[in-house]
């Protein structure tokens, strides 16, 4: 490790401290008494307010009000970061009230013209697919906040016939075909259950229950959404039918080889058996077999519907 990129680590590692003797960076770095000193006085020039105590059980001391410490990023980290922030720009919300000009405007002005010009051609070369997102989450920010929190939350959540209230306490955040989701425990059911964050109304926290700890988060979410009555299914898929799955499927389902056939091998709990026959009927030809029969035959029944109705146009 030379020189610039210790002390890029050490303004890492000192940053949440509020002191530190000599000796940790003598250890953390295995370098010579000397050299922590000279490493301590360029931290110093560089910005960081750090102080002496002088005594017998001397040490340094870093000002409780600075600033957070500057870091150096190398060009590849730089640009990075700058490409994971272009990937938010399909999203109607974005956490913590995210605004994405903003703040790419803001990240360009730290660097060079030269730097910013690589960056304009590169967002040319590269493109990102992705669904659009039509809707909005305007509560995104406070689902996240309250995730962080391990707070219970009381919601009103918009439902087919008017709005619905649950009691939970959100566990994740995701997004997937353009639209945010969050993992939560609901509390009234005593289970895990999805729901779209656009389609929550409002939320406030309640504390009459006690949040789960670790241990039973971990528990539930390696579980998963699996009930007691859920049927398994597998369906074989020709190598086209591979990357139908690969672009889109769903938690449940997972991809693996028997006999050299790719096989969609997941389950389906009660009143869902609709929900997954509608996402196989995208795979068309691409089907080779489907167990159990049920599902084969909950298919079949789907595609007669959509020939029919074909018909009537």
């Amino acid at each position: 490790m030379n020189k610039s990129e210790r002390l890029n680590d050490m303004l890492i590692y000192l940053n949440n401290k509020h002191y530190f003797n000599l000796n940790d960076l003598i250890e953390k770095y295995q370098i010579s008494r000397s050299t922590a000193l000279r490493d301590i006085q360029s931290l110093e020039a560089i910005g960081m307010p750090i102080y002496a105590e002088y005594g017998r059980y001397g040490r340094y001391g870093i000002l409780k009000n600075r600033l957070l410490s500057p870091i150096v990023f190398r060009l590849d980290e730089m640009y990075a970061m700058y490409f994971a922030m272009l990937t938010l720009q399909n999203y109607q919300s974005t956490p913590f009230d995210l605004d994405l000009k903003k703040l790419k405007q803001k990240f360009e002005t730290c660097l060079s013209p030269e730097h910013q010009a690589n960056l304009s051609k590169m967002s040319q070369i590269f493109s990102f697919a992705a669904n659009e997102q039509m809707t909005e989450s305007p509560l995104l920010k406070e689902i996240v906040y309250a995730a962080l929190e391990r707070s219970i939350q009381d919601i009103a959540y918009k439902g087919g016939k008017g709005s619905h209230t649950y009691r939970v306490q959100f566990l994740k955040v995701t997004s997937s075909f353009g639209q945010w989701y969050t993992i939560a425990y609901n509390y009234h059911r005593a289970a895990l259950q999805v729901f779209r964050c656009d389609k929550i109304l409002s939320l406030s926290q309640n504390e009459s229950e006690l949040p789960l700890s670790d241990e039973r988060i971990a528990e539930l979410l390696s579980k998963g959404f699996k009930d007691e009555t859920a049927k398994d299914f597998e369906v074989i898929i020709t190598k086209k039918g591979v990357d139908l799955f690969l672009k889109e499927h769903y938690p449940s389902m997972s991809l693996f080889y028997k006999d050299n056939k790719a096989v969609v091998k997941g389950y389906y709990n009660q009143n869902e058996e609709d929900f997954i026959a509608a996402y196989f009927l995208a795979y068309g030809k691409e089907i080779e077999n489907i167990q159990p029969v049920e599902l084969k035959q909950t298919l079949l029944r789907k595609m007669e519907n959509n020939l029919e109705y074909l018909k009537t146009l």
